[in-house]
């Protein structure tokens, strides 16, 4: 009996990664289950809901705590199924299904790279146990192509572009649903390249690969947002953005900054999805853009005392020569974009309330990722790189569009270049869920 149970814990390894990101789990599908109490009240399938959602975070639990990698590519698999069957909350629905056969589509795609990349790493180690493939040393010019069906099958779960469309094409899911898709699952990308983190953090290209797509992603997923008019589909961009700037910071071998801003994008996003209902009923503020140039030097002022705050609570050098140094760089514009609004119009009367509010945000922002860095030290994945053209490129360009946002406006004739308008509409296209996964009229609503 006793050797029995030793055969089957040999299976499993729950390292300081998977209990951040079971109490993660834990903790969005206890307030997700709280809200389902009340919003599916009455609604027939509301069992067949609780029992999907308990399965779906126990499949998860074994997901993020497997070693063997057959057990981790089986839970990979069962956790996608189960959120799959929840998206077909209403099986009469025929948007809805077409939403979940779209989602089953995307992840049996996910489930062959993730295979592949798995079968590579046993050929070449000899190895089942992806604790033991993590500490050899391995040799081989094939650990580049598992590297990269890795990153491929984080695209796929992450909702990365080219791989996006399953996202915004699950907005006909319950609320609760969404929540726990945009909060839990969809962040699986993040944890994957985490697991494996010693080994890509050895191929460079590999992490300039990554670094490249979460940065493209991110502008498409920030972009594509602001033209969207409908409060869930603002939502689903803006988790394909910050699915692409974690995946960002894994392709600047700053794994554990990537964790810490997956569970706080993953708490933030699951209160916005159970709060959507109400957002109709916001008042919407006039930021009255372009900014003059002395609220805008004073945000900027503010921006760099948030940078400052940040790197003093994370413990890095605020001038590294190495990738951590980008974090700052975009605690520095965090900080000046949240501090703009509040002195806009009243810089002597507001801006001690400002440099107040971005000395508590750089803060809390540098001491969640010391704290999550801390946690994970033990494995071994803070892998800051050396800084790079593609670093400076992409700084040169979030720095830019930033800038094009506030400053870009409009001209009074509304005169614009044929070429401009015909971007404009395919990227308004793009952003678009499927056509089968959307409800044209009333009539065909099946309840």
């Amino acid at each position: 009996m006793r050797q029995n149970l030793t055969n089957f814990t040999q299976f499993f390894h729950a390292d300081t990664l998977s209990w951040v990101m079971m109490g993660l789990v834990a903790f969005v599908a206890i307030s997700i289950g709280s809200f389902s109490i009340r919003y599916l009240k009455g609604d027939r399938r509301q069992k067949a809901f609780f029992t999907n959602l308990l399965a779906l975070v126990l499949a998860v639990f074994v997901m993020v705590c497997a070693d063997h990698i057959l057990l981790l590519l089986l839970s990979w698999a069962v956790s996608n199924t189960l959120l799959a069957r929840l998206m077909l909350h209403k099986r009469e629905w025929e948007a809805a299904r077409q939403s979940s056969i779209l989602a089953i589509k995307n992840f049996a795609l996910g489930f062959i790279f993730l295979g592949t990349a798995l079968f590579i790493l046993y050929t070449i180690t000899g190895e089942t146990s992806i604790q033991a493939i993590l500490t050899r040393s391995i040799e081989s010019k094939w650990i580049i192509a598992s590297s990269l069906f890795l990153l491929l099958a984080a695209m796929t779960q992450s909702a990365l572009w080219p791989f996006h469309r399953w996202l915004t094409s699950s907005l006909n899911s319950p609320t609760p649903v969404s929540a726990i898709m945009h909060a839990g699952l969809v962040n699986g990308g993040g944890f994957l390249l985490a697991r494996f983190a010693p080994i890509l953090a050895s191929q460079p290209a590999v992490l300039n690969v990554i670094f490249i797509i979460g940065i493209i992603t991110a502008l498409l997923g920030t972009l594509w947002k602001l033209m969207q008019n409908d409060i869930k589909r603002m939502l689903a961009c803006s988790t394909m953005g910050q699915m692409g700037f974690m995946i960002a910071q894994c392709g600047l071998g700053l794994f554990p900054a990537a964790v810490a801003h997956l569970c706080w994008h993953g708490l933030f996003k699951a209160y916005l999805f159970l709060a959507s209902g109400s957002a109709a009923k916001e008042k919407r503020l006039d930021l009255d853009y372009p900014p003059s140039f002395k609220d805008f030097s004073l945000a900027l002022i503010c921006g760099a005392v948030a940078a400052y705050m940040f790197s003093l609570t994370s413990g890095k050098q605020i001038l590294a020569t190495d990738t951590t140094s980008f974090l700052t760089f975009l605690a520095m514009i965090a900080g000046a974009q949240f501090a703009l609004p509040i002195i806009r119009g009243k810089a002597k009367a507001r801006l001690l309330l400002a440099l107040t509010g971005t000395i508590v945000t750089g803060s809390c922002y540098g001491l969640s990722v010391h704290l999550v860095e801390n946690i994970l030290e033990p494995l071994g994945i803070w892998r800051p790189q050396p800084l790079n053209i593609f670093h400076l490129l992409a700084a040169v360009l979030l720095a830019g569009s930033w800038l094009a946002m506030m400053f870009a406006r409009p001209s009074k004739q509304n005169i614009y270049p044929e070429w401009l308008l015909k971007r404009y509409v395919q990227m308004l296209n793009a952003s678009q869920p499927h056509p089968q996964t959307i409800t044209a009229h009333r009539n065909k609503y099946q309840f």
